[in-house]
């Protein structure tokens, strides 16, 4: 009888390891599930980015070969030294700027205790 509870215990135990091998087993399958399907996606991408970058150069050939050597540009800006030394006339005159705010003299202890909105002062007490 006592073995028979032995063979029990060590049983239970056996169980035990068992089911936690395959939690662990589970979770490195998980975390090789992962790592391969982030490889697989950064893979994805490097190569996308690739092919975007091959057209772009294509592209970029493609147009400095359909301009050609002989050919210009259809506008080519020019400036002349009269365009810098001219008298500028504008259409209405310039927005002017308030002028300065002027600090009345300061009372007693020299701080400054009004508000002001635009024009109007409010005073606390």
């Amino acid at each position: 009888m006592e073995m028979e509870e032995r063979n029990n215990i060590s049983n239970g135990e056996d169980d035990r390891e068992e089911q936690e091998d395959e939690k662990m087993e589970q979770f490195f399958a998980l975390l090789r599930n992962f790592r391969e399907a982030r490889n697989k996606r950064k893979n994805e991408l490097k190569q996308r980015d690739d092919e975007e970058e091959e057209m772009s150069k294509q592209m970029k050939k493609n147009k400095t070969s359909k301009l050609g050597d002989d050919e210009r540009p259809s506008w080519v800006p020019r400036f002349e030294w009269e365009d810098f030394t001219a008298e500028i006339e504008f259409p209405r005159p310039l927005i002017v700027f308030p002028t300065p705010y002027k600090k009345k003299q300061e009372e007693d202890d020299g701080l400054d205790l009004n508000l002001t909105l635009s024009s109007a002062t409010v005073k606390f007490s």
